[in-house]
């Protein structure tokens, strides 16, 4: 992200040219304002046409409306769009739209029509002075007008309407990526604690508007290559989010939603952790900011419903009752991962698990909608980056426990990898901060106790224990 300067001003510029009904809308534009509160004005260089806003027709190589406007900016006044960026709140949406009725002009074959003004506002951010380069077959001049000067009663309010902000505000934006399945694409932030925003947490792709982005479309589709090697066909923009970063400043952030079909693990990441697909009803189970997830969940109400997201976790579909007296067991999933000279795979897990703070314990994690063995593998991929296949698994104990009297009964089947490849990495830094190779003989006091009786059992060849039961 790129601060803006102090000295900034008020810029609008808009469409000024009649539209036809087939040409569609056109745009406005706008770099923004000092605390003098000014606002630019253009004069035409061979009529008698009063002052207006930079700005014209959109163009087939135009990106977008306010890629239009950024454009003819640059065109008409020689503002490069690198020296502005939108003002907060109207990242993605125009700040003022007028709607005029034009008159036939038979000598020209035009008919009589609506003409759409789609006015972008802009904040000149650039610390340094900005030469003004006008174009001279259609420009005669430019001024610096007090927005209280600004023809246009409806504009004029609008703008005199706006906060004077001495600082100027961060530009963000992020992309909302969603699959044919519903699903949502995530990305799982390194822990770094104290130097990157939202650390070890799932969250969007996206990053902060830098110099060289001309809109905020740029920035995201920067930040989807750099982070990831990724290039969407589509972007749209779906709003503007606020979000409080680490100062407990308001951050506004742009998003934009598009649809990508690929394998996640296929990608380059360059940043975080690792990438997955989420289905809105299975963001509970992860650890995500609320507004993150309040943004999936609004933009999967959006979709059509033959498109709206379904968790895969949770199928539709009717469990038939339990006999009587039946009390269902937690199936969690173990990893026995021995190396050659025949240490052993624990984590150490996170201060703040729910389960087992600060402890040692193999890789684990419950079974969803799937297999033991498609778990165990799925866990293992997830957790620490370690690829395992179905032939190379072998079960070598079962340990049924519960906690204390009274809570769910859990059945936990270890199994041994025979063969793998990669070495553990920390994928889930939420859930595991240090993964190490122990002698099962000299295990660390703060070990999960079934885990450690279970490990002594497959040392003994023992295929089956019990822990926590009641004598």
């Amino acid at each position: 992200m790129r601060p803006s300067s102090q000295r900034q001003g008020i810029r609008d510029t808009s469409t000024r040219e009649p539209i036809s009904p087939e040409a569609g809308t056109r745009p406005c534009r706008a770099p923004c304002r000092p605390p003098t509160r000014r606002f630019p004005r253009l004069s035409g260089q061979n009529s008698p046409n009063p002052p207006a806003c930079p700005g014209g027709h959109a163009e087939p190589s135009d990106e977008s409306l306010a890629g239009t406007a950024l454009r003819e900016l640059h065109e008409e006044t020689g503002i490069p769009p690198q020296a502005v960026t939108p003002w907060p709140g109207y990242e993605t949406v125009p700040f003022d739209i007028d709607i005029h009725d034009i008159d036939a002009r038979p000598g020209k074959g035009e008919p009589g029509h609506q003409h759409f003004d789609l006015r972008f506002l802009f904040r000149l951010h650039t610390a340094s002075k900005v030469e003004v380069t006008l174009q001279e077959e259609e420009v005669g001049g430019i001024e610096w007008r007090p927005v209280d000067k600004v023809a246009s009663t409806s504009l004029r309010e609008k703008l005199l309407k706006l906060p004077l902000q001495g600082e100027p505000e961060t530009a963000n934006a992020s992309a909302l990526i969603y699959n044919d399945h519903g699903e949502y694409l995530l990305h799982l932030r390194d822990y770094f604690p104290g130097e990157i925003w939202e650390p070890g947490m799932w969250s969007l792709l996206g990053g902060g508007r830098e110099p060289q982005d001309a809109t905020l479309e740029h920035t995201v589709r920067r930040e989807l290559a750099e982070e990831a090697d990724l290039d969407l066909a589509d972007l749209t923009p779906f709003g503007t989010e606020y979000a409080s970063d680490d100062a407990g400043r308001t951050v506004p952030i742009a998003i934009y939603a598009g649809r990508w079909n690929g394998d996640p693990r296929e990608l380059t990441l360059t940043e975080g952790v690792m990438l997955a697909w989420f289905a809105p009803g299975d963001l509970h189970r992860l650890r995500i900011a609320d507004t993150t997830s309040d943004l999936v969940r609004r933009h999967a109400a959006s979709l059509p419903a033959p498109t709206a997201p379904q968790s895969r976790l949770a199928p539709k579909e009717e469990h038939r009752a339990c006999p009587h007296g039946t009390v269902l067991n937690v199936i969690g999933v173990h990893l026995y991962l021995e190396r050659p000279d025949g240490t052993v795979l624990l984590g150490l897990r996170h201060p703040d698990s729910a389960f087992a703070p600060s402890t040692w314990h193999v890789l684990a994690g419950h079974c969803e909608q799937e297999n033991a063995i498609s778990c165990l593998i799925r866990e293992a991929r997830e957790e620490a980056g370690l690829h395992i296949e179905r032939r190379d698994v072998e079960l070598v104990h079962v340990v049924h426990h519960i906690d204390k009297a009274g809570d769910r009964p859990r059945m936990g089947p270890f199994f041994r990898a025979r063969v793998w490849s990669g070495e553990p990495e920390l994928r889930e830094p939420d859930k595991c901060t240090q993964w190490r190779f122990w002698d099962p003989a000299a295990l660390p006091d703060n070990v999960v106790p079934y885990t450690r009786v279970a490990i002594g059992k497959i040392q003994n060849g023992e295929l089956y224990s019990e822990t926590g039961w009641p004598a």
